[in-house]
């Protein structure tokens, strides 16, 4: 007990910047791949092909091996050093969108249509039927899987210790070094782990219930 009171203060402060990191990512992914799950179900076929392009590429290589190409071939690539922080954000950023992306152009393309076309009948233009008709009807699709994502951001935040960034997994790891019994820092460490998850959980029920007046 004496152990997890002394090592609360430093996970306390790696889970800061595990929460920092994930909504930085979370945001920035969310409004990147919506806008590119929009593209690639409405823009010329060459523009798809480029966005699916990037989707595939960059899902199949694992997160590890990505940060650290990142890490080392973005600086190479400008000749300036850039910022580890601005490194890995960017990385998994690049990664995450990919995904939302995918789950982006699901939502979207599984609106019936029909749906569109009687948008169409009542003398909508093209977007004031995706914006009033298929985004409505598509956030409802698109929310479990992207809440699913969100809890898979924090937990794949912790791969950023790879380039010495001190988040909670690294926090965890040094103090279980110093005092040699990691067995309750690795215990406390899952709780917070959990309780960060388990409060986006709560929000995305929250979240789906209040868009459940939406019916089929």
């Amino acid at each position: 007990m004496d152990v997890a009171l002394y090592a609360i203060p430093f996970l306390l402060k790696g889970a800061v910047v595990t929460v920092w990191v994930s909504a930085i990512v979370a945001t920035c992914s969310l409004l990147l791949g919506v806008f590119l799950g929009t593209v690639v179900c409405y823009a010329p076929r060459p523009v798809r092909w480029v966005i699916t392009l990037y989707c595939d590429v960059i899902r199949g290589i694992p997160v590890p091996p990505f940060i650290l190409m990142m890490y080392y071939g973005v600086p190479l690539l400008l000749g300036v050093p850039i910022n580890e922080y601005v490194n890995a954000l960017l990385a998994l950023t690049v990664f995450t969108t990919a995904q939302v992306t995918e789950i982006a152009r699901g939502a979207i393309q599984s609106v019936h249509f029909g749906q569109i076309e009687a948008g169409k009948a009542i003398g909508l233009g093209f977007w004031p039927r995706v914006l009033y008709v298929v985004f409505p009807q598509a956030i409802r699709r698109f929310l479990p899987p992207w809440v699913n994502n969100l809890t898979d951001v924090v937990k794949g935040s912790a791969l950023i210790s790879l380039v010495g960034i001190v988040e909670l997994m690294l926090q965890i790891k040094q103090v279980a070094g110093r005092i040699y019994e990691p067995m309750p820092i690795y215990i406390a460490g899952t709780i917070i782990y959990f309780l960060i998850n388990y409060g986006l959980s709560s929000a995305s029920r929250k979240l789906e219930g209040h868009f459940a007046y939406i019916r089929e």
